[in-house]
């Protein structure tokens, strides 16, 4: 007697039609989170701290105006301070 050919090396036939589906869709769930859930290209809609064009349209007087408003300077500093950046 020879091997039997009536079966694939892979199991019974119904296993393919039946789990394939399943695994594609584990695999792209899982695609779907490391590229979106992680704060990959999605990050600044996720309230992520990295708000890149806020940090790049507020000028370095609007900053310390800021401090100065929050109490972090004295008024002695901030002048000081604003004259630097003036000049």
């Amino acid at each position: 007697m020879g091997p039997d050919y009536s079966w694939p090396w892979w199991g019974p036939m119904w296993v393919f039609p039946t789990f394939m589906p399943i695994i594609m869709l584990v695999v792209m769930i899982v695609a779907l989170y490391l590229i979106f859930g992680r704060g990959g290209f999605c990050a600044p809609w996720h309230g992520s701290t990295r708000n890149f064009d806020r940090d790049r349209s507020e000028s370095a007087l609007d900053i310390l105006k800021k401090r100065y408003a929050r109490g972090e300077i004295t008024a002695e500093e901030f002048e000081r301070m604003k004259q630097s950046i003036l000049s």
